[in-house]
């Protein structure tokens, strides 16, 4: 399995995503940032918890019998570590989307929890696999922030409203699921399996690095893996990088943020 990689964190605001690979697994997390206004019942943060978990993960994945296992092991290890100190259970405690795959003798494993992206290339045709049940939830709250001001107080505030009506509704039915303090999230968790001859090429995707497709709808899936394949992950988010900036108002491609973390893991098995 070759694996190449890039990640920038947001302008000016620590990187909350994480990657890790090794022995022919690669894990992809995008933690779940916070509005300056709301204050997380944990000392260690969200990028802490994205690294823990990451790095859980992609050691559980080498011995448990499939991806699910792995990360329902992963979540419990990780919130164990912190329970003494932070309010791991409450609502606004940090979590995670997930991204993963395991590339066996004869397979090819896959695993997304949230809106992290897996590509995967089979033949002549490219597969994007998403889990977008947080786009379903607080319906209301999305649209009020959507219609404020870009780059206003009103519109941040609003943000900061749509975050906790979210949180409100992770991980519970009706709702949706990401990688938290509850090893159950990983039953909820999209995967599936294919013959390893039967896939070219495959990428694992922040939502950040994601916008160059379905944001700014500069290039399709297909496109992504060329960039990655002929010019790199590095190259990817430039792009990413620079699209953001000739629309720093976000009234062209409306979004909840100018930028955003992005990262970009591109997989040959």
């Amino acid at each position: 399995m070759r694996v190449e990689a890039f990640s920038s964190g947001r302008p000016g605001r620590e990187n909350e995503d994480f990657a890790i690979w090794d022995d022919g697994v690669a894990v992809l997390l995008d933690g779940a940032g916070m509005p300056d206004a709301l204050r997380p019942p944990c000392v260690h943060g969200v990028s802490w918890f994205a690294r823990t978990l990451g790095a859980a993960l992609r050691s559980a994945a080498s011995s448990s019998e499939t991806l699910q296992d792995a990360l329902a092991l992963a979540i419990a290890h990780t919130a164990d570590l912190h329970r003494g100190t932070c309010a791991v259970e409450d609502a606004l405690s940090p979590s995670a989307t997930v991204a993963a795959l395991r590339v066996r003798e004869d397979a090819v494993e896959w695993l997304v929890l949230g809106d992290c992206t897996l590509l995967l290339e089979r033949g002549h045709s490219v597969e994007a696999i998403s889990d977008d049940r947080l786009a379903s939830v607080a319906q209301e709250d999305r649209a009020a922030m959507n219609a404020a001001p870009p780059g206003s107080a009103e519109r941040r505030q609003l943000h900061s409203l749509l975050v906790q009506a979210e949180r409100a509704l992770r991980n519970r039915p009706g709702g949706y699921w990401v990688a938290a303090a509850d090893p159950r999230a990983a039953e909820a968790a999209l995967f599936g399996s294919c013959p390893r001859e039967d896939v070219v090429r495959a990428a694992l995707l922040t939502d950040g690095a994601a916008r160059l497709t379905e944001t700014f709808a500069l290039t399709d899936w297909t496109g992504c893996l060329d960039i990655l394949e002929d010019q790199g992950p590095e190259s990817l988010i430039r792009r990413v990088r620079e699209a953001e900036l000739t629309d720093a108002s976000m009234t062209h491609w409306p979004r909840s943020k100018p930028h955003d973390d992005a990262t970009a893991v591109y997989v040959r098995p």
